[in-house]
């Protein structure tokens, strides 16, 4: 199993190469972007991540490039605060948000050396034997692997090919989300997250990245393409339409930009995340969406799996150690994503006003969170 093939230049798939290169492994990275994706939320690199951070020596870039965010602040249409919480209290001191960008940039740097990254292509045909994977490409030659490894995203190609169409295995979570950047000047004062709700709405500015954010509760869109820019741009107008505090204004941005992330938010429920001489890694096993996890699932699963697949000669016991310790901490992940959104979106303007209430409780959380953190050290 000396040559590997990875889709994906995202999160995981540098994260998995620079492993793979330290055991040994000949990696080509394959990714249908020009180039690491820049947009999208940020996110945090924590728990796990973090010491895989650390082992990469990436860290010291990562606290450099962190968002500094204090909080989420909840506010009315005339901007006045009516609730809050301190996320600084609930993190462990090592941890961080980045931009989701700059995280992306930092794991390819880290990695281009070890592994050949191949942008503007993508894998169209998959033929797989006992003994490696015959790989047709959109632009390059025909290649043949020893294994290939999918770190393609939701929606992911490896996927499709490999374990059939996507809305078999993909579930719609009764939500989309958006986000754009704004910008240099935009920053707001202050490092707390400002957020808007209205029922089964919300629009939020991010001060350091700085950007905006907007996620709503639709039931799934009959035609919805996820690479359809301007359809996009029409539902997230749509949904907001009668939206005040910063909505009006943040959609002018949106009806211009053209750094606009759009998704359903989804999970992916597969049976089995790997057959025969290929396996999926990050949002394409097992997307948790959203709320924060789905990177240090990412660098946390590339890490075991690039374990796994150098303890062992033959791929299949190799990648069902990899996905039976991952899958201890993604489960938890993606049966809990429903407590997220309820707080992020509530449906009824009374559960707007009960979450709002409910965070007057959180200087006992934090503390409590405190606690087990210093009782796990």
């Amino acid at each position: 199993m000396s040559t590997v093939l990875i889709s994906g230049a995202g999160i995981a798939g540098p994260t998995l190469a620079y492993w793979l290169a330290r055991h040994g492994f000949r990696v080509t990275v394959v990714e249908r972007g020009g180039e690491p994706r820049s947009s999208g939320n940020p996110v945090d690199v924590r728990g796990p991540a973090v010491t895989v951070a650390e082992r990469m020596g990436v860290m010291p870039r990562l606290r450099r490039a962190a968002t500094g965010t204090t909080g989420v602040s909840f506010v009315d249409a005339a901007g006045r605060r009516v609730g809050r919480m301190d996320m600084r209290a609930v993190q462990r001191p090592d941890e961080v948000e980045v931009p989701r960008g700059d995280l992306a940039s930092i794991l390819y740097e880290a990695s281009r050396g070890h592994a050949d990254f191949r942008f503007d292509d993508s894998i169209t045909a998959l033929a797989q034997d006992g003994h490696g994977v015959d790989v047709t490409f959109e632009h390059a030659a025909p290649r043949r692997f020893d294994l290939v490894i999918g770190a393609d995203g939701l929606h992911s190609v490896t996927r499709r090919l490999t374990f059939g169409q996507e809305s078999d295995l993909v579930r719609h979570m009764g939500l989309y989300v958006a986000t754009t950047p704004l910008g240099g000047g935009a920053a707001e004062a202050g490092r707390d997250i400002l957020m808007h709700n209205v029922p089964g709405r919300a629009v939020a500015v991010h001060p350091a990245a700085p950007g905006a954010f907007f996620l709503y509760r639709s039931p799934a869109m009959p035609g919805f393409d996820h690479a359809d820019t301007e359809q996009h741009k029409r539902m997230l107008t749509d949904a907001f339409a009668d939206v005040s505090w910063r909505a009006p204004e943040l959609l002018e941005r949106v009806s211009v930009t053209d750094d606009l992330y759009f998704d359903s938010v989804s999970q992916v429920r597969l049976h089995r995340w790997w057959k025969g001489r290929v396996a999926l890694l990050g949002d394409a096993s097992s997307c948790v969406s959203l709320f924060g996890d789905g990177s240090t699932l990412a660098m946390a699963g590339a890490f075991t799996l690039a374990e796994a697949l150098a303890g062992s000669a033959d791929p299949e016991t190799a990648f069902r150690r990899y996905e039976a310790a991952h899958r201890r901490l993604a489960d938890p992940k993606q049966r809990n994503a429903g407590q997220g959104s309820a707080l992020l979106v509530p449906a009824t303007r009374g559960g707007i006003v009960a979450r709002n209430l409910a965070t007057r409780l959180w200087p006992a959380v934090a503390a409590a969170t405190r606690l087990r953190h210093a009782l796990a050290r």
